[in-house]
């Protein structure tokens, strides 16, 4: 089990994140986390960027599915549930638990997945720990509290040493 902190690649927005990337990399499922990666967190509705995006990756010939710690069902249910996709709820990442099951209900090896993610400490490690490429986003809205803007400042390290970055030069 590899233990890594650093994504595979990093990104603006997951709008960047095509199904050809995808396909050139061998990965036929994405798995996603939901809060600040597709959405603010209390956002209750996709918005129609998001629902065209999963509509591209369907087209494009991969399986989307949201692997979320989100601890109210509800939300998730709801978000999902217009979206038409499956998710696999309380992942408990950094664990790779949540990501392994969701690859056993979908049918998919590791070596074919993609987890994205805004955090390095939940969905990058439990990336590495599944062995899946790891993805990863800046915050759907940027870091908002205090302990996020802490936490994305601890996190800059990390994204610098990434091999690939996409992100949109400042």
């Amino acid at each position: 089990m590899r233990f890594s902190l650093v994504p595979d690649a990093l990104f603006d927005r997951y709008a960047q994140i095509t199904p050809e990337f995808l396909r050139s990399r061998g990965i036929t499922l994405l798995l996603s986390d939901l809060d600040f990666t597709l959405a603010a967190k209390k956002t209750r509705h996709p918005d129609q960027a998001v629902r065209d995006w999963i509509a591209s990756l369907r087209e494009g010939g991969v399986a989307f599915m949201i692997v979320s710690n989100n601890r109210s069902g509800c939300r998730v249910t709801d978000f999902c549930g217009e979206l038409g996709v499956p998710y696999q709820g309380h992942a408990g990442k950094p664990s790779p638990r949540g990501l392994l099951a969701a690859m056993s209900r979908s049918d998919a090896l590791p070596a074919h997945t993609a987890m994205l993610g805004d955090k390095l400490l939940t969905d990058m490690l439990a990336a590495s720990r599944a062995g899946v490429l790891a993805l990863m986003v800046e915050p759907v809205g940027g870091p908002v509290t205090l302990w996020q803007k802490v936490l994305h400042g601890l996190q800059a390290p990390f994204k610098a040493l990434c091999r690939e970055d996409y992100r949109e030069k400042r």
